[in-house]
């Protein structure tokens, strides 16, 4: 089984796929991680060899940022943009859609499931009219 930064790849699976389970990489990065270190994108993760695990390692080392630290630099962000009282930062504060997505109906998850109108959350009557 491969490790790489911290996260084992799942080894019946494609290395293509293996490698987004890295937080901060997705289908193309992981595409170009490949194609720079010259790995076919179709072989499972069980068939890397020690050093093609090795180069990966390095690259992705290298290049990128990815899992405590990326995780670190975005709540910076969002702590940052609290800080200053922007528009997105009260929004992050109040627990509330950032992107400009309504709210009256379509906001449950971030809201937390929250249903304030009388009929919303009840169940459907069981006799029929």
């Amino acid at each position: 089984m491969a490790r790489i930064v911290g996260v084992n790849l799942p080894s019946n699976k494609r290395v293509e796929i293996g490698l987004t389970y890295i937080f901060g990489i997705g289908r193309n990065l992981s595409n170009k991680i490949l194609n720079e270190a010259d790995i076919d994108i179709n072989k499972q993760a069980k068939d890397l060899t020690t050093a093609e695990v090795d180069t990966l390692k390095s690259i992705i080392e290298r290049k990128y940022q990815t899992e405590g630290a990326l995780k670190r630099s975005i709540s910076s962000n969002i702590k940052r943009l609290k800080d200053i009282k922007c528009y997105r930062g009260e929004r992050h504060t109040k627990r509330l859609p950032v992107r400009g997505q309504q709210t009256q109906t379509n906001s449950r998850t971030i809201r937390g499931n929250v249903r304030r109108t009388l009929g919303s959350g009840r169940r459907p009557s069981t006799k029929k009219t």
